[in-house]
């Protein structure tokens, strides 16, 4: 894929192309068509964000009168949608320039502040695991250690690595292409299957690597296999307690290579299985595995001596704990019987219909701030997909005036409780398990 770098304060800087679908060609007009593509930094997207808690009923979907069936934006645009959806872009792209307007060092602050609490809980949660003997204080170091790894992985990380902070002064640290996080998943990889591909098409089948896992379906463009049956034990016994160590399987293409994506094309990541690919694959996911896992189940636990087995099992806890955390909190992002799904070839007209996709794609949830912040911000997930490299206190500003321009140009807006929006999310993926899914036409 070209790439073609556009300044920060431009929508093309921060939108992925238009067209999605292969082999089709984008629009060439600037004021109807974003950047054709982007560097990985430009594509990047912005994680820890939380949105001021709004007082909402137990599921709440913002729309209007105004509704298309999931595979309306692979057919020719009527005259008042096209205008309808002109008028949502540049709504869209008023409330994008008054937040990046915003950004700078309060920003680069907030993320130095949790990072630091973050490095003191890591500190704090070593010792007390190596050095308690009994359960309050190793529980109290476990649960240390948990928010260590739990912010690194969301709040701090997956911001950073989303480009939130580069080239702002003083986050130098932050920055996108040499930040390295405490979690085992390969930033290289994790940047282009992410911040390119997932951010870019979203649940479009054929392009998003994120609609398919192994033997989990996630939406109706995957096809039904037997193995699917068995998908939602998949998920919370073996994917939610492993999720960031699969994740790398997934990310590198070691997923690819070994089990396939359930779609006729096999591969989301690897070209081809020549040899060159395969040693690349391996390469970068045992670059990240090899030096997490000796430190926390090698070099820790062999420090404490005779002890070893209590700070191995203090680590194991620590690390099942984000992961459990942090896959409730991705399986809410966009997967539901109400969330749009595309089939392959979709592709948006504008601007306006690119940014009513990633809406309509999109789960939002209702958390409070300290719970938001755990889940690096992606209780606004709307959000973070309209706007992927704003940091997560401007996500939080700037919920509020989406969520009203969504309503005003009858897009669906969807939001609820978490554990509401997380049992739809598993129920969804229950049924696409056990039988074909077919949407109603609006």
């Amino acid at each position: 894929m070209n790439t073609q770098p556009a300044p920060m304060g431009s929508p093309a800087a921060t939108l992925p192309s238009i067209v999605l679908s292969e082999g089709a060609s984008a629009a060439t007009s600037p004021a109807t068509s974003p950047a054709i593509a982007r560097t990985e930094a430009e594509a990047a997207t912005t994680p820890p964000a939380t949105s001021p808690a709004i007082a909402l009923p137990e599921a709440e979907i913002v729309t209007s009168t105004v509704s298309e069936p999931a595979d309306a934006w692979s057919q020719p645009v009527a005259a008042s949608k096209k205008e309808r959806m002109k008028r949502f872009g540049d709504a869209i792209d008023a409330i994008r320039t008054r937040a990046e307007a915003k950004v700078g060092p309060e920003d680069v602050a907030h993320v130095k502040r949790v990072n630091a609490f973050s490095r003191a809980m890591e500190v704090i949660g070593r010792v007390l695991i190596h050095v308690s003997f009994e359960p309050i204080g190793f529980l109290a170091g476990v649960g240390a250690l948990w928010l260590h790894k739990q912010l690194q992985a969301t709040e701090v990380g997956h911001t950073a690595l989303h480009g939130a902070y580069d080239k702002l002064a003083g986050a130098e640290g932050f920055s996108s292409k040499t930040f390295s996080w405490d979690i085992p998943i390969d930033e290289e990889a994790w940047r282009h299957g992410h911040n390119v591909r997932h951010h870019q098409y979203t649940n479009v089948a054929g392009k998003d690597p994120d609609i398919h896992f192994g033997p989990a379906r996630l939406t109706e463009h995957t096809p039904r296999k037997p193995l699917h049956r068995w998908q939602l034990p998949f998920m919370l016994g073996v994917l939610a307690p492993n999720f960031t160590f699969l994740m790398n399987l997934h990310f590198t293409g070691l997923n690819d290579l070994y089990f396939g994506n359930g779609r006729e094309e096999q591969f989301d990541v690897l070209p081809d299985r020549s040899w060159k690919s395969v040693k690349e694959a391996h390469r970068k996911a045992l670059r990240k595995y090899v030096p997490y896992y000796l430190k926390n189940y090698g070099l820790f636990p062999l420090l404490a001596g005779p002890m070893f087995w209590k700070v191995l099992l203090g680590n194991w806890m620590a690390e099942t704990m984000r992961d459990v955390y942090s896959a409730a909190t991705i399986y809410c992002g966009h997967v539901g019987e109400d969330v749009a799904a595309y089939p392959e070839g979709s592709r948006a007209h504008g601007r306006g219909e690119w940014y009513a996709m990633q809406v309509e794609a999109t789960n939002n949830f209702e958390v409070s701030l300290p719970v938001s912040m755990l889940c690096g911000g992606l209780d606004r997930q709307i959000e973070h997909h309209l706007f992927p490299r704003l940091p997560p206190n401007r996500l939080r500003e700037i919920a509020p005036e989406v969520r009203a321009a969504c309503q005003a140009h009858g897009v669906a807006y969807r939001t609820a409780s978490w554990g509401h929006t997380l049992k739809k999310a598993l129920r969804h993926v229950r049924d696409l398990g056990v039988r074909d899914f077919a949407r109603a036409a609006a």
